[in-house]
């Protein structure tokens, strides 16, 4: 009997209706409303129109989106063609499965088209998205909690997470309690945005070396956090291929900060081309 635990909810879906409302999308879509908000108001703190942060995430979030399941279904590809599977499942993307790899690879391309669109630098806006986006994480984690999916290992701590039977690995029937690894994850992204905005206004990062700071910092959270899930997952070398990904982003993002360490701010930081001054208004 154990005396402290945390529970877990006892539903993940709830309807209006006919229409299901789904906790995971609830947290998507909350994650993606704060990245937003905190990013049009560093977006209009370094001189840019705030406006054109929404225009430019209705290019990355679709984007994000697909690179984020296009990323799962490729690395798990089992989970839906083996014998016996339902194939059509690689479609539905409230069950869980989007992999911030592919979503954040495909997302920059979608924000590529935006920001030209407006006439600014990617590298720029990455800057301002990055305390965002991982803020976006952190509150996207918790769509996992009320699908009971991507916990740990069995554990005996106190803040064990209680999975119910229909969710348990069929290895650990009988044990109740995991790792509760979206809260570690949550928790760990939470200090990245604050390590961000800390050292965004200690060193004045730009031209995409805060995103660096942020793929970095990220990175190595999420080897730790990998390492402790027991989720399905295809190994490689004896590692979970996502703490393969976590290492070698880390290293390119590393690598990027040193690369750049003495790099100076372009004249103008937001916009790829100087703008024009506005025209003289022509009286008679």
């Amino acid at each position: 009997m154990h005396l402290a635990y945390l529970p877990s909810p006892s539903q993940g879906v709830w309807h209006l209706g006919p229409i299901p409302i789904r906790a995971y999308a609830l947290c998507i879509i909350t994650g993606i409303g704060a990245a937003v908000w905190l990013t049009r108001r560093r977006w209009a703190a370094l001189g840019g129109n705030p406006d054109h942060v929404a225009d430019i995430a209705l290019w990355a979030v679709p984007f994000g989106i697909v690179g984020g399941r296009l990323y799962h279904v490729i690395t798990d590809p089992e989970l839906y063609f083996e014998p016996g599977r339902q194939p059509i499942r690689a479609l539905y993307i409230w069950d869980g499965g989007l992999g911030i790899w592919g979503a954040v690879a495909l997302g920059a391309v979608g924000a590529w088209i935006g920001c030209r669109r407006h006439g600014v630098r990617l590298s720029a806006y990455a800057d301002a998205l990055a305390p965002g986006l991982v803020l976006a994480q952190a509150i996207g984690r918790w769509g996992n909690y009320f699908n009971q999916e991507l916990f740990g290992d069995p554990t005996n701590l106190p803040w064990g997470l209680l999975i119910d039977p229909a969710h348990r690995p069929a290895a650990t029937r009988d044990i109740a309690l995991y790792q509760p690894t979206f809260l570690y994850e949550s928790l760990w992204d939470l200090g990245c945005v604050a390590l961000l905005l800390w050292a965004d206004r200690r060193f004045d990062l730009h031209s995409g070396r805060l995103f660096a700071l942020y793929a970095a910092s990220y990175t190595a959270g999420r080897a730790w956090v990998e390492a402790l899930r027991d989720d399905h997952a295809n190994h490689i070398l004896g590692l979970r291929l996502n703490i393969w990904t976590a290492l070698i982003g880390f290293a390119l993002a590393l690598a990027c900060l040193v690369a750049t360490r003495h790099r100076q701010p372009p004249a103008d930081r937001i916009h790829r081309t100087p703008q024009s001054a506005e025209p003289a208004e022509v009286t008679s």
